[in-house]
């Protein structure tokens, strides 16, 4: 019988809903500190500023194109249980605007308290993103259009990441200056999240207990990984 499969498999759904949690109010955190969000937040920032809609309205409305996005890449080879990808993407949206309610109050306007909450969002967004990836099962959308786009355009992931990321931050750019006049959600939080993010996660894939035991719901009695559902 597989590890991965019956009761395990309930688990690890429990446990990317966790993370995505912990990623959510971590976007946000980062947003209320005013130093900037995350390359993967920063267009969906700029456009619920313009438009005075909720920046999780809005980030449901850009990963929304990311399925469109990926379906249009994939064709054939989008697989349809990643559709609950938009289950995914109303969850964290909602928790995102959820999130900016409850720090709302919190007085964050000085240049420590922001620097404090920088530190802490990139923090709470390296375990967010960690516990969703460990337990294998459906991609986030940010993640979803990257993979396809790898897929497709048959270069390295990283280096499909890194370009993505740049656009999206390039295309922030132009939309603050054309609709708001300034830049607007990319700042020095953005070069941070950036550089930070992804080593911690490292860190904490090799470090965290927690981590390792969501990893190891995924694998069958002969120790070999499960297929991603």
């Amino acid at each position: 019988m597989m590890r991965g499969s019956g009761n395990h498999l309930a688990e690890r759904h429990l446990w990317f809903v966790v993370g995505v949690a912990i990623s959510s109010f971590a976007i946000a955190l980062m947003a209320r500190s005013n130093l900037g969000v995350g390359a993967i937040s920063c267009v969906s920032f700029v456009l619920a500023e313009k438009s005075g809609a909720s920046f999780g309205m809005l980030t449901f409305v850009v990963n929304m194109s990311f399925i469109v996005a990926q379906i249009a890449l994939l064709r054939r080879d989008f697989k349809p249980i990643q559709l609950l990808q938009v289950v995914v993407n109303i969850i964290f949206s909602s928790l995102i605007d959820v999130s900016g309610a409850i720090l709302a109050p919190l007085p964050i306007d000085t240049l420590p308290a922001q620097a404090a909450a920088l530190a802490v969002g990139c923090l709470l967004l390296a375990l967010g993103v960690a516990i969703e990836v460990a337990p294998n099962v459906i991609l986030v959308p940010g993640e979803g259009i990257v993979r396809a786009i790898n897929a497709v355009a048959q270069k390295p992931f990283g280096t499909c990441k890194a370009a993505f990321d740049t656009s999206l931050v390039a295309v922030a750019v132009v939309l603050g200056i054309v609709l708001c006049g300034r830049i607007v959600g990319v700042g020095v939080g953005t070069v941070v999240s950036a550089v930070t993010v992804g080593r911690i996660v490292n860190v904490l894939n090799r470090r965290l207990p927690l981590l390792h035991h969501i990893s190891g719901l995924t694998r069958t009695s002969a120790g070999a990984p499960e297929e991603a559902l």
